[in-house]
């Protein structure tokens, strides 16, 4: 029966990791943790003067290397001097060179997070009149590249490597202690180890390229290696390694001199074992807790232990139900009911714990029941809540399948006086014989190997245990692909982070239109878009100055719904009074930078209200048209 299941699980772990690795190649790169919530000047403005320093606000806290921010006149040549620094609480300033001629500037800015990832864009604004750039920003990303996603398969193989390890290790000493000295349960757990470390050393080598330049040549630099020992996430992966090196400890004595114990010797040292792989996997988990998410926002203290508890829940579940499949279907050791009745008693705390922690971290990156479908990190939460519910789901067939499985280990206690008598008999012939000894053995071994694979047919055969086989293997890989989801969720912005942003960056704006238009007359107006087609949602703005009868100033911003802006492939504005009947006004603006588009002396031949509409192109066939109303003159 082993030969006939086989190619069917080859089958499925290639499909598995097909669509894992599918997930984190689309992933793109690391969506920004501290989106920008403001600037100083304005994005898109046009200032009379030439401003001493530029300023940008974000939502949290960033760390800032020497090239953080640059401002670069529209021949591309940079114009700040120093170095960036903090302005008060979450702004920070770089200066610029007095006298800055007229003309369109661009703000770029690569920065990192306090949950430890790359923030990435840049803006413009003009003094006196825009101007045409040849500054391209299309690039401006952090966390992309061969780099990045390299940095995203450690990540994932650092999960892995974690589960598997906690996972592994708890469910022999917890439910299946005969397991500590099978081979398969051993080069699982050592496995998941190596995976761990690994995985581990090469995001320390990775951070430093991953949160700056990008390139893959600067992954060994030893002065990016030294300043990210110095980083909160440098900190955490170094602390990472340490406790790596006590779990190594806890290996050696769990297949080593634990093995060896007599079941009554083994009660006192599975004690101290339990307490130290607990206060080990703890600190292993909360390695990503004081680094990530939990770190920083709302409640960290309370993040941050919730955090831990709900790694070690996941860990515990999916680790031990990899366990559970290496016994089912490597070992040749029976694994007998009673082991498996105590991992479902374990999977069940485990899932309420996972549970009752998922909720509240839910609420606290979410924040809104709007944030589930209106931002990215919702919509991804929305995928694993599924994909849970699916585990949970078939763990129930695998618990009905644990409650009428037979146990074979009587059968096979049975068998062992009569195996006993074989060999002494064999030994004996030999004895007897003399130079027949050598023979003997061999046919006691032969014997042996014979008796073992009959014993795994007969356990092979019993529908009971084929059945759990299946529900068992049927949950790994629903984990396989919960892994990849939770991997791509942990590098993306959070809902609530994401909501706070567009709505300070549309207050900002709101503001920036109110004074706009009582000094000048300028007119403002947002509209949202959807095309219809992959990344077709975004957000279109228009400006009209000085919005009066004669010549007027045109731009015209593109934004993701998250506020970042991003070109498409055409832009078209039609001017109509449908009052006077006059139009429609074709316009097409000049694209400038990125998400930027601008029409000088659009002639506006009358006061009155005119109805301004936005046609916005994202693709070949995705197009539509969006349109507002505006008091001219």
């Amino acid at each position: 029966m082993t030969q006939t299941i086989t190619p069917r699980v080859r089958t499925l772990v290639l499909l598995l990791l097909a669509a894992c690795g599918l997930l984190l190649t689309t992933a793109g790169p690391a969506s920004a943790h501290a989106a920008l919530t403001g600037s100083d000047p304005q994005q898109g403005v046009v200032v009379d003067k030439a401003p001493d320093q530029v300023s940008l606000t974000f939502s949290e806290k960033v760390a800032l290397s020497n090239d953080s921010l640059r401002v670069l006149d529209p021949k591309g040549k940079a114009v700040q001097q120093g170095k960036p620094f903090e302005v008060s609480g979450t702004t920070y300033g770089i200066k610029v060179h007095s006298g800055l001629p007229d003309g369109t500037y661009t703000v770029t800015y690569q920065v990192v997070s306090a949950d430890s990832h790359p923030v990435a864009g840049a803006y413009t604004f003009s003094v006196g009149a825009p101007s045409t750039t040849s500054v391209s920003v299309s690039g401006e990303t952090a966390g992309g590249g061969v780099v990045g996603w390299l940095y995203g398969f450690g990540r994932y193989m650092s999960y892995a490597g974690f589960i598997v390890l906690v996972g592994g290790a708890a469910f022999v000493l917890g439910c299946w202690q005969r397991g500590a000295g099978v081979k398969p349960m051993q080069r699982l757990v050592v496995g998941g180890w190596l995976t761990l470390t690994s995985s581990t050393l090469l995001l320390l080598l990775l951070r430093g390229s991953y949160t700056s330049s990008g390139k893959v040549g600067d992954v060994f630099d030893l002065d990016l290696l030294g300043n990210v020992l110095q980083t909160k996430a440098g900190a955490a992966l170094v602390s990472r390694l340490l406790l790596l090196a006590a779990a190594a400890l806890f290996i050696s004595v769990l297949f080593g001199a634990y093995d060896k114990r007599e079941d009554e010797e083994k009660r006192d040292l599975t004690f101290g074992l339990a307490i130290g792989g607990t206060v080990v996997a703890a600190g292993l988990a909360a390695s990503w807790a004081m680094a990530e998410h939990a770190s920083v926002g709302l409640q960290a203290g309370i993040a941050m232990p919730v955090d831990v508890v709900h790694l070690l829940a996941v860990a515990t579940w999916l680790g031990g139900l990899t366990a559970l499949l290496v016994a089912l279907y490597r070992s040749d050791a029976p694994i007998e009911s009673a082991a498996v009745r105590r991992f479902s008693q374990v999977a069940f705390g485990s899932v309420v714990a996972l549970i009752a922690t998922g909720v509240y971290q839910s609420w606290r990156q979410l924040g809104s029941w709007s944030a589930f479908t209106g931002t990215r990190y919702g919509q991804l939460l929305l995928v694993k809540i599924g994909l849970v519910a699916l585990l949970v789901g078939i763990a129930f067939i695998s618990r009905r399948w644990t409650a009428q499985l037979a146990d074979t280990v009587v059968r096979q206690n049975k068998r062992a006086p009569q195996k006993e008598r074989v060999a002494a008999s064999a030994s004996g012939s030999g004895k007897s014989k003399g130079g027949g000894s050598k023979r003997a053995a061999q046919l006691a071994r032969q014997q042996a190997a014979m008796d073992t694979a009959r014993q795994k047919r007969t356990r092979d055969a019993d529908p009971h245990r084929f059945g759990l086989r299946r529900s068992v293997l049927a949950e790994a890989g629903v984990a396989v692909v919960l892994l990849a989801v939770t991997t791509v969720l942990t590098q993306t912005e959070p809902g609530r982070t994401e909501e706070d942003a567009q709505a300070a960056k549309a207050a900002s704006s709101s503001s920036s239109s109110s004074s706009a238009s009582a000094g000048s007359g300028a007119v403002t107006l947002d509209m949202s878009f959807d095309t219809g087609g992959a990344d077709g949602k975004g957000v279109v703005t228009v400006d009209v100055d000085p919005a009066r009868v004669g010549g007027n100033e045109m731009h015209v911003y593109v934004q993701r719904p998250n506020g970042r802006a991003f070109d498409i492939p055409e832009v078209k504005v039609a001017l109509t009074l449908e009052a006077k009947k006059i139009g429609p006004l074709a316009i097409t603006p000049d694209h400038i930078t990125t998400g930027h588009w601008s029409a000088s002396g659009v002639q506006i031949p009358m006061a009155g209200d005119w109805k301004i509409a936005v046609t916005v192109r994202t693709s070949d066939i995705d197009q539509t048209t969006v349109s507002k109303n505006a008091q001219i003159g």
